[in-house]
């Protein structure tokens, strides 16, 4: 188009995934461009995980002081928690990072157009009236946090609007059952918040294995977390300075009075308003943008990754496929695509939970019930073994393959066979507890890479610690 700008590769979107496609194919020596309309570094960097971790790291201290006293220290609190000082600590780091990401775009050559992206064809876009053509575009646009339709919503925050919270709430309601949800509630309840969390369901993290849903569960309303299940929001009413919440409570009403913030975290929606239908980018019947395993999107020149297709919604699962993308684009290595088997997550819960591979109830029905063998533990944390205050710590290993009593005829036309040494193969490792976090990356990669039982069982045990279980469970 005569008078746009050309690049080689542009991008809308800069989020994780984004950055990580531009900067690798930048390195290939590609001319590139990035489109973004808000801060850089997207959700994860700006309103997800980086400063969720940081008020996880806040609500970790404050139990830690709670311990202090049983290890022999005089701690004396002299005052409520200073949530406007960690903010404003907070916000300054993400605006740091922030300005890391600009300074990274420049050393790599790319360029940044702030804007909003819109398509005119499949190899341009329009940016407030500027025109922007490449020989590929990659759509990284995210997701947002959806907000029920319900009398009131406008006094309700959702995720993004936690992190603008001036205070600390002194009463707290969280609407969802997903690990957001699980995750700010256990941030509020260490602080000092009376926490209610509000599910539709009798479980949360309804996709996670059961001895993670049944163990934060039981360790969430242990430390303070009033749990409301079954429970529909339907409205929410201010009353002076506060609010009252309405649930449906399998037919019953009930209202949660005196709040003074009500989270929503009901789930998150793909950000596809960039005029897709003018290049015929299909789309899911949940929005999401439809994509193949290399992430062709249905028009030519038009790819697609990260939270916008709706699979693996995790900053590292971007990163990577982004990075993957432009190996295969401009290396080009025709054979670079990312593998979305056996991918290690956590949730920063009180206690923290680590996640890789299979549910036992995803390997029971892929590789039959005969196939199948669970190893499991439970026991308590030697750090808790000075401390009135106790948490659980839970592990399970999903096995699966012949030398688990099966017969190898009924695997033959399964996928997953050409994905592991499948001989007592570990497809699942799932654990809750102190450190679970941390011990989870190194076991991804054993997993990842076909780990068996019995390799697991002949590492040596490092002791004390309670990763050892995972190598000496029978």
């Amino acid at each position: 188009m005569a008078g746009a700008r050309k690049v080689g590769l542009l991008v809308i979107g800069g989020g994780s995934g984004g950055l990580g496609c531009a900067r690798r194919a930048a390195e290939f020596g590609v001319s590139a461009a990035v489109v973004e309309m808000g801060r850089i570094g997207g959700t994860c960097v700006n309103v997800g995980c980086v400063p969720k971790k940081v008020m996880y790291y806040a609500a970790t201290v404050a139990e830690t002081l709670h311990d202090a006293k049983e290890y022999g220290f005089d701690v004396t609190v002299n005052g409520p928690f200073n949530w406007k000082m960690i903010k404003e600590k907070r916000d300054a780091y993400i605006k740091r990072l922030n300005g890391i990401y600009d300074t990274n775009l420049n050393k790599a050559n790319i360029e940044k157009v702030v804007g909003r992206a819109i398509f005119v064809d499949n190899s341009t876009v329009d940016v407030g009236g500027k025109m922007y053509t490449a020989d590929h575009i990659v759509i990284a646009t995210g997701g947002y946090p959806t907000m029920p339709n319900i009398p009131g919503i406008e006094h309700a925050i959702n995720s993004d609007g936690f992190f603008e919270l001036e205070t600390l709430p002194k009463k707290a309601v969280v609407v969802g059952a997903g690990y957001i949800a699980i995750e700010m509630a256990g941030i509020l309840n260490a602080l000092g918040s009376e926490v209610t969390l509000c599910i539709r369901h009798e479980q949360f993290l309804r996709t996670f294995d059961p001895l993670i849903r049944e163990t934060i569960m039981e360790e969430m309303t242990k430390a303070g977390v009033t749990v409301l299940k079954n429970s529909t929001i339907k409205s929410i009413k201010k009353s002076e300075e506060t609010l009252n919440v309405s649930f449906d409570v399998q037919g019953s009403e009930e209202t949660i009075e005196e709040c003074d913030t009500v989270l929503m975290a009901i789930g998150r929606r793909p950000y596809t308003d960039i005029a897709l239908d003018k290049v015929g980018v299909k789309l899911n019947d949940k929005g999401y943008i439809q994509v193949d395993e290399w992430q062709q999107t249905s028009a030519e020149n038009v790819y697609a990754l990260g939270d916008v297709c709706g699979k693996f919604e995790l900053t590292p699962v971007a990163i990577a496929t982004g990075r993957k993308l432009a190996h295969r684009l401009f290396e080009p290595n025709p054979k670079s695509k990312q593998s979305f088997d056996c991918i290690p997550t956590v949730v920063f819960s009180h206690p923290p939970t680590g996640t890789c591979g299979y549910t036992e109830d995803e390997a029971v029905a892929i590789y039959g019930a005969d196939n199948v063998k669970i190893y499991k533990t439970r026991f308590t944390a030697m750090y808790h073994a000075m401390t009135e205050r106790k948490t659980a710590t839970a592990m399970k290993l999903v096995c699966a393959g012949p030398n688990e009593q099966a017969s190898l005829s009924r695997l033959k036309a399964t996928q997953e066979l050409l994905n592991y040494n499948f001989l007592n193969s570990v497809v699942g490792l799932h654990m809750v507890g102190l450190g679970c976090d941390e011990m989870l990356q190194g076991f991804g990669v054993a997993m990842k890479m076909g780990a068996t039982k019995a390799q697991f069982d002949a590492c040596v045990a490092i002791h004390p610690t309670s990763s050892e279980e995972l190598v000496t469970m029978r």
